[in-house]
């Protein structure tokens, strides 16, 4: 079945769209995939660590768009919570008047208040993901991915035991925990073991992801919690600051300033791409529905691009719907350690999630990279991610 997205392409409608108007798609058509999962939370409150983030630009704003369209539904109770150190998104400020959303300015590296009362739900997705800012603050990596994801399973724990169990806790790990795997485990499946660093410039990462998980696993079978982790391929569209220094921003950023996009490698990795619609449905599967103690791949299996092979089509699509005259030119990066332990190839089994879940991605790259460039044209400044 088309979407509307579809119909608006064929009809040659594509740069009159605007970017509340992708979101206002993607929204909904969150809400139709995810019709019995939110159903079974309704009446449950929901915290979102890192709320004010990327993947909290869908996480929250699904939630609240699917409690605005069941008037008959008890709604679900969002608390958003995020140390809000570059401030409140205008996204996230125009939802501030919204009854079931609460906004909890927190680090997450200390215990949650007390009052905020007991917790159905809980999303794990605070965390520096950007290369260049993870590498920066490394510590502060760290003790997100580990020490606050501790603080939110004590948490869980206290309330169990006092009679309020929860009914589902998702950790954002990553797809960084498998490293730079051998050819025969690409595509890559959940058992593979990883081939990573504990100590080059990606560590802080890759390492305190990895650690999340076994925490997650031993909570989980110790204490019998619905833990469950979410092993992201490359997540991108609306909600990515294009200040956030990953490849897709950065080259908005330049199709935007008219200049070339510039490639600081020989443009030869490649990686799958999952678009943020398909993926938050992914996500909110393994929170209602994850089995505990599991981790589930949530990405697009097919087309494996290169980065080259992005930037062209970037740069068409740029120029189909804005009249971009640039072109993509190779370079190389000042930084010396810019790609080290940076993973030739990235592509995910999802056989795992599609079986136990039912996610199947739904948006094909050309049209979920014609989305994410409507969405930058209008959102083209943003503080530093």
């Amino acid at each position: 079945m088309k979407t509307q997205f579809d119909q608006d392409q064929e009809q040659g409608r594509e740069a009159d769209a605007t970017a509340s108007q992708v979101v206002a798609r993607d929204l909904a058509d969150i809400c139709r995939r995810l019709e019995s999962e939110f159903s079974a939370m309704q009446g449950k409150t929901l915290f979102i660590s890192g709320g004010a983030g990327f993947l909290g630009h869908y996480l929250v704003q699904s939630v609240l768009h699917w409690n605005r369209t069941h008037d008959g539904a008890e709604p679900i109770k969002v608390i958003a919570g995020d140390n809000y150190i570059r401030g409140v998104p205008e996204w996230l400020t125009a939802l501030a008047g919204d009854p079931t959303l609460t906004l909890l300015r927190h680090d997450i590296t200390h215990p949650l208040p007390d009052d905020i009362g007991p917790i159905d739900y809980v999303i794990h997705a605070a965390s520096i993901a950007s290369p260049i800012y993870y590498r920066k603050y490394p510590i502060e990596t760290m003790d997100a991915n580990v020490n606050g994801l501790r603080l939110l399973l004590e948490r869980c724990r206290e309330q169990q035991a006092a009679g309020h169990p929860i009914s589902g806790f998702l950790f954002f790990s990553t797809s960084e925990i498998y490293g730079d795997p051998p050819p025969d485990q690409i595509p890559t499946p959940e058992d593979y073991r990883g081939n990573v660093s504990c100590t080059g410039p990606r560590a802080c990462y890759d390492e305190s992801k990895r650690f999340g998980e076994t925490l997650c696993v031993n909570f989980s079978s110790q204490y019998s919690l619905p833990i469950a982790s979410a092993r992201p391929f490359n997540n991108y569209g609306p909600g990515l600051k294009i200040t956030d220094r990953r490849v897709i921003p950065d080259f908005a950023r330049d199709l935007f300033a008219g200049k070339d996009l510039v490639l600081l490698s020989d443009g030869t990795p490649t990686r799958t791409f999952c678009y943020v619609a398909d993926a938050i449905v992914g996500y909110y599967k393994i929170l209602a529905r994850g089995r505990a103690g599991e981790a589930y791949n949530i990405g697009n299996e097919t087309p494996e691009i290169s980065m080259l092979t992005l930037a062209e089509m970037l740069a068409a699509g740029a120029r189909d719907l804005f009249g971009y005259a640039g072109k993509v030119v190779r370079n190389s990066s000042g930084d010396q350690h810019y790609l080290t332990d940076n993973p030739q190839r990235r592509s995910p089994i999802i056989a795992k999630a599609r079986k136990e879940l039912e996610f199947e991605p739904e948006v094909p790259l050309a049209e979920g990279l014609r989305r994410t460039l409507v969405w930058y044209r209008d959102n083209q400044q943003a503080q530093d991610a």
